[in-house]
């Protein structure tokens, strides 16, 4: 617009100049000047001849002109922009912290005050429909492992909500990679699952037996495609669901839309945050090992390395381990006949290879992280044992896991894959700073229930910059990759303007069910007279990026 607006004024302002100098060669002292070649030529009857002007002294004026008046309304329309952004609609991290770009609390976000959960129903939100008058019920196969069903589970209860139907309490998956045979009573609270979500959802334990005999065929039985809308289950299931009273949706993991209206997004945080308990000897098993944690330091970091055998033969990456290590992980790597061929290299430049123990560990001293920090390490079987790990261990002693924490009261514990996660989602739920170490379901889980629950801090490695710098560290100070891994990590640290709606998926940035604390310009207090406003998260993309 200042362009234009230049554009504009230099045109009129050429007008004007070459008018007055017509005036001046029109009317020289007085006297009507002649010329051999007139120039300009008057629209009156008469012809009157005036003294020609340079083009090239004409077109340099002009020149001149428009470069000093579009530098003239360049800077002042830059100028009046900078002004509206930093005071006429300052940020909320500007008024918080004056806009300054601090060095970040590696151990707690102190903007965290400020956010708080918001699940609580709408106003128009009807309340769950009966067993007898839903339309049928709905039976759910879940997939994968703990956390991978967690989102199934989730799901599941939005689409019976979608559907009016009543939900049988979804079935575990027993023959995935895991191999764990355990049933939802075996490691969810199944009576607190159903009481808490009764506003919303009636669930049963199992389709009645009168139901089942008046049916004239099998329950139906279908898988629905990946992320469908909600159109599709009312369009596709739904009639299914009524003319059959029974229907089973398998593979249930990421079967529903990320995007949904609000309150179904509150529904999902209710499920996930809230209703998805687990049972009580787990609780008191991973809530006694985070004390014991807390108990040898003030706080502690876990870290989730995600570093097992089948994770790295499903990346596709290469971590140096020769043709032996080129094998071991080809032949996991066939059990998924659809993966495509990668290259390892591109793979890693493009972020998708997970850090090793020893990168982890390096950044997390990067980070400020010293040598004393306690280490509660959430993993499975660790690609190249002991020898992998050793490196973080040199980088942080004081390095603990459930295996460590535990001995005996483990034991009835480890034929069950699921349950062993758990405990892991206990301790890292507890900690202070949960480190990721991928974007796997367990990552996206707790990243999101920590924003949800104040934004506890939660670090994932930014690793397309990192693995870059990681390749270069030989060749530079420590002090100096120390700074650039802090700047690599600003935006992957756990800051709530990290999220915003449409990025990633809603169970790591579940922006619907975060609120904004209403606070005071003046001192950027909360206000505990508004205490029961609500500013929803979407509030967070007008944040500029510290």
């Amino acid at each position: 617009m200042a362009v234009a607006k230049a554009w504009r004024f230099s045109l009129i302002s050429a007008n004007k100049l070459a008018l007055l100098q017509s005036h001046n060669g029109y009317y020289s002292n007085g006297n009507i000047s002649h010329n051999k070649h007139p120039y300009w030529r008057s629209t009156a009857t008469a012809s009157f001849h005036r003294k020609k002007i340079s083009w090239s002294v004409v077109c340099g004026l002009m020149l001149f002109g428009l470069g000093l008046i579009s530098l003239f309304t360049g800077h002042v329309a830059s100028d009046l922009d900078w002004y509206s952004q930093h005071f006429a609609n300052p940020s909320f991290y500007s008024r918080l912290g004056g806009g300054r770009r601090e060095p970040i609390d590696i151990w707690k976000s102190k903007y965290s005050k400020y956010f708080y959960g918001c699940i609580e129903r709408g106003r128009h939100f009807a309340p769950s429909v009966r067993e007898q008058s839903s339309n049928g019920y709905l039976l759910i196969a879940t997939s994968g492992g703990l956390n991978q069903q967690r989102t199934g589970i989730t799901d599941a209860v939005v689409v019976a909500r979608i559907l009016n139907a009543t939900l049988v309490v979804p079935e575990l998956d027993r023959h995935s990679y895991w191999k764990d045979d355990s049933e939802f009573i075996n490691i969810f609270d199944v009576d607190w699952f159903i009481s808490s979500l009764a506003k919303d959802v009636t669930i049963v334990k199992r389709v009645p037996d009168k139901v089942m005999r008046s049916m004239e065929k099998p329950p139906y039985t279908m898988r629905v495609p990946r992320k469908s809308a909600p159109e599709y289950y009312l369009d596709q299931v739904l009639p299914l669901l009524l003319r059959r009273r029974v229907v089973q949706l398998t593979k249930f993991d990421y079967r529903l839309a990320i995007n949904l209206d609000e309150e179904l997004q509150k529904l999902r945080c209710r499920v996930n945050y809230h209703a998805l308990r687990f049972t009580k000897p787990i609780q008191e098993l991973g809530q006694g090992l985070a004390l014991r944690m807390r108990e040898m330091a003030k706080r502690f970091i876990a870290v989730h390395l995600r570093f097992e055998p089948d994770m790295l033969a499903f990346s596709g990456c290469y971590y140096g381990g020769g043709e032996k290590e080129r094998y071991e992980l080809g032949e996991i790597r066939k059990r998924w006949a659809t993966l495509p061929d990668l290259s390892p290299e591109d793979e890693r430049k493009r972020g998708k290879c997970p850090l090793t123990p020893h990168e982890v560990g390096l950044m997390l001293r990067a980070l400020g992280f010293a040598n004393d920090t306690y280490l509660y390490v959430a993993s499975g079987e660790i690609y190249g044992g002991e020898e992998t790990l050793r490196p973080l261990r040199e980088l942080f002693p004081n390095f603990y896991t459930k295996e460590m924490l535990a001995n005996e009261e483990l034991k009835p514990l480890l034929p069950f894959s699921s349950r062993l996660a758990a405990i892991d989602y206990i301790v890292c739920d507890k900690s202070d700073v949960f480190v990721t170490n991928n974007n796997g379901n367990m990552a996206k889980i707790l990243a999101g229930r920590r924003r949800y629950m104040g934004h506890k801090r939660t670090i994932r490695p930014n690793a397309k910059k990192l693995s870059a710098l990681f390749m270069e560290r030989q060749k530079m100070e420590w002090d100096t990759f120390a700074r650039k891994v802090k700047s690599c990590q600003r935006g992957f640290m756990g800051e709530p303007d990290e999220m915003r709606p449409g990025r990633g998926e809603f169970h790591e940035y579940p922006y619907s069910c975060v609120c904004e604390k209403p606070f005071n310009d003046d001192d950027t207090s909360y206000d505990k007279n508004h205490h029961t406003e609500q500013v929803a998260m979407e509030s967070v993309t007008k944040i500029s990026s510290m």
